[in-house]
């Protein structure tokens, strides 16, 4: 597959169908269109579909009629394709994990296997420029939880 020309100026929106359009949703696409159909680029439709609970098929739907119902039309999407697919962050998700296993292998992240109640203790002691204590976990602590669970998340190293 040929690599698609990442000199081109690509912006996007990327509402979320959990509600209604509001005016913010369609003032961004307005000038994100207006960019670039003046730089001879692509207007890119992204549906950020991350928040299951909220998410309802009739608010995509919604998100589509609002934009046209504006005049407005993306060169990729979800119901378009294009050369950066998949358009709906729920089916990026394979993607991502590629990507954060890659950056483990590379040392550039690492897996945490915090809760969020753990998390917030460490945010509520933590002093300024300190090491969250999950980047100074033990390997065989790291060991233990990887053996318990499969759930973790990968967080990026921050330079020294």
């Amino acid at each position: 597959m040929a690599v698609p020309d990442a000199s081109k100026v690509r912006v996007r929106i990327a509402p979320s169908p959990t509600g209604f359009a509001h005016l913010g949703t369609a003032s961004t696409a307005l000038y994100n269109v207006l960019f670039a159909r003046a730089n001879g680029g692509s207007f890119v439709l992204r549906i950020d579909d991350t928040d299951a609970e909220r998410n309802r098929p009739e608010y995509e739907a919604v998100i589509y009629e609002a934009l046209h119902w504006l005049g407005l039309d993306w060169d990729e999407g979800p119901d378009k394709g294009g050369p950066f697919g998949p358009y709906r962050q729920s089916e990026r998700i394979d993607l991502y994990k590629q990507d954060a296993a890659r950056l483990i292998a590379a040392g550039k992240a690492y897996r945490c296997y915090c809760t969020p109640q753990e998390l917030d203790a460490e945010r509520r002691q933590a002093q300024p420029r300190s090491v969250l204590t999950s980047t100074r976990a033990a390997a065989s602590l790291i060991r233990q939880r990887t053996a318990r669970s499969s759930r973790c998340a990968s967080r990026s190293r921050a330079a020294r």
